[in-house]
């Protein structure tokens, strides 16, 4: 159990890390211009165009680092500091979006999967608190609470699993897009690059938080509390 403590707190550091560097990032290279004076939705319609996508609404949503894209609406939601500004931050996050809009025309199978499971996480996400609490509080007496937690449990770390190769295609068609069309050069192409591996690093972490969370509860079901 001790080892697994010492995994859960370093796991736990490392996501502080990350998160504290992917805003001192945001930070910096949203100070650094593009040079063609584009903002976050120029980059971001333009991407989509080039790609021969029409039925996809580029806006902009509250909030800092709150970028998405909702297939569901067919909407690349750009935050405040993205969908006005001209730099080279905003220009990555912004085509990282769109690299979702893309995959979601073409039928990327990650991308689908995740897009299936999303009423299915959200179900588990709504109930597994209560049911590993109680599951927790009634392990001698009804140990089945606790496994239908852990299933539920398991079912959002699948999902943040499934989550990574979606956020990392997605960073590698904005950035061979980028270069492509002119958007980066030479002089500002690994800062667009160093942006969205910084972004990526969160996902990876939270998979890793989630997976050592679900091992902890397996680990109590199974009476491995010492």
């Amino acid at each position: 159990m001790m080892s697994y403590w010492i995994l859960f707190i370093g796991i736990a550091v490392a996501s502080w890390l990350v998160q504290a560097n992917l805003q001192r990032k945001f930070k910096k290279y949203s100070k650094i211009p593009t040079g063609n004076g584009m903002t976050g939705r120029d980059v971001a319609m333009k991407m989509l165009q080039d790609n021969g996508i029409n039925d996809v609404k580029v806006t902009h949503t509250p909030g800092t680092l709150t970028d998405h894209y909702n297939p569901a609406t067919k909407t690349v939601n750009l935050s405040e500091g993205v969908y006005a500004s001209s730099s080279i931050m905003a220009a990555a996050v912004a085509a990282h979006e769109c690299g979702h809009a893309v995959q979601h025309a073409r039928a990327y199978a990650p991308l689908t999967l995740r897009s299936k499971l999303v009423p299915v996480v959200s179900f588990a996400s709504h109930w597994m608190t209560w049911l590993l609490l109680g599951g927790i509080l009634l392990l001698q007496s009804f140990p089945q609470l606790l496994l239908a937690g852990i299933i539920l449990f398991a079912l959002t770390t699948l999902f943040s699993f499934i989550t990574l190769p979606v956020e990392i295609d997605a960073s590698k068609r904005a950035l061979v897009w980028l270069s492509g069309s002119g958007i980066t050069n030479s002089y500002n192409h690994s800062q667009a690059e160093d942006a969205l591996r910084s972004a990526a690093y969160t996902y990876v972490v939270a998979a890793l938080s989630s997976l050592a969370t679900l091992i902890y509860y397996i680990m109590i079901f199974m009476g491995r509390r010492d």
